[in-house]
């Protein structure tokens, strides 16, 4: 079975900044699908968010397997109608996979119900991403740690829920930490943040970034069917009850009326 991955970015970045440009010539959406389209098993295809509907129709998304998600300067511009169509693609099962200063996107803080925010300091200092999962999918073939020699700070505390597990947690040159690769289930759907990903450093193209995002887009997938009308909310009947049930008590409704109670 080949995993349909899209990698969505807001594409600003690459297109008004010099150094972000000479570090990603084919922006950051081309360096992560080429990547993941070396592998096989995976086909990576693009979107951004200057495409109409940012590229993710009702229908792209329906043919989506795992979605990956780099978002910093524009997250305010993504559509809310598109962040609800994503909420409830990945409540049916869609994976999805949030990058860097994807933390702050409308998307996650959607899903997650929390501020998602933390410390920063864009520096180019060194950051050792231990691993804190061994056996877990994500870190397959990934050592105790891993290091990125120039990256941008996150610290602590970090206002997310407590996640299902932590796969790394990083450490800074100027001493903070952060929790720094983290899962989640959201209805069907499964979820990962990985933090690495500055827009001016070549993150992307580093050995142990791109087999993380490979075995990450493995994790996240769901072979099973999309769940369908997922925020649906219908009555159940009483003479449609499994087991004989009379009802009692007062009802805002006519008894085996239909819609939400």
């Amino acid at each position: 079975m080949t995993i349909r991955a899209v990698v969505w970015n807001e594409n600003v970045h690459e297109t008004e900044n010099a150094t972000v440009a000479k570090v990603y010539p084919d922006g950051i959406h081309g360096a992560i699908a080429a990547a993941l389209n070396a592998n096989d098993g995976i086909t990576a295809t693009t979107a951004t968010l200057q495409e109409p509907e940012h590229g993710l129709t009702a229908a792209r998304l329906a043919e989506t397997d795992v979605l990956l998600w780099w978002g910093h300067a524009a997250h305010g511009d993504v559509s809310d109608e598109v962040v609800e169509r994503v909420a409830e693609a990945v409540w049916g099962g869609m994976g999805l996979i949030l990058l860097h200063s994807a933390h702050f996107a409308k998307i996650f803080k959607r899903l997650m119900g929390t501020p998602c925010n933390l410390t920063w300091r864009e520096a180019g200092e060194r950051e050792r991403l231990w691993v804190t999962s061994r056996n877990h999918p994500i870190a397959a073939g990934i050592g105790d740690f891993f290091e990125l020699e120039n990256e941008e700070m996150y610290g602590e505390p970090f206002g997310v829920p407590e996640p299902l597990e932590t796969v790394f947690v990083s450490w800074f040159q100027g001493g903070e930490v952060f929790r720094s690769g983290l899962t989640y289930k959201r209805g069907a759907g499964n979820v990962f943040y990985f933090r690495p990903g500055h827009e001016t450093y070549p993150t992307y193209f580093d050995d142990n970034v791109k087999r993380v995002l490979t075995n990450a887009v493995k994790w996240a997938h769901n072979p099973a069917a999309r769940v369908a009308d997922v925020t649906d909310a219908p009555n159940v009947p009483v003479d449609t009850a499994l087991e004989p049930l009379t009802a009692r008590g007062g009802s805002l409704h006519a008894r085996g009326e239909e819609g939400f109670r």
